[in-house]
């Protein structure tokens, strides 16, 4: 089966900066598309980037433009996303997302991480 592990959550500063990484493993066909979710305690969870691997194009979520960036290595089937300028208003948490075919089910499905922690304080 197709799983997700989500690596690089923790603590940081108003103003600093944190890397956090998904990693999809198992029997991947292929791969559609891969991101990050949030969610802020006691609001809905939101959508905040996405790499398509199709277009490799990239999109975010208002809060975050210029602020954080997904990217991806092809070869680890990882997504990245890069947080800087952190704000308090960032601590969530985040959830990656993955649009992926498998080799022994080949239907879309939609899988999720078990989710990583980000706090941003002083």
């Amino acid at each position: 089966q197709v799983q997700l592990v989500e690596s690089g959550g923790g603590w940081a500063q108003p103003g600093g900066s944190l890397t956090i990484s998904c990693a999809a493993s198992g029997d991947i066909f292929s791969i559609s598309g891969m991101g990050w979710f949030r969610q802020i305690s006691g609001k809905e969870r939101e959508f905040v980037a996405r790499f398509g691997w199709n277009s490799e194009s990239t999109n975010y979520v208002d809060a975050v433009q210029g602020r954080f960036f997904v990217s991806k290595d092809n070869a680890k089937n990882t997504v990245y996303l890069r947080m800087h300028n952190l704000k308090p208003e960032d601590t969530a948490v985040y959830y990656c997302n993955a649009d992926i075919r498998s080799t022994t089910s080949p239907t879309p499905t939609t899988y999720w991480g078990q989710g990583t922690q980000v706090t941003v304080s002083s």
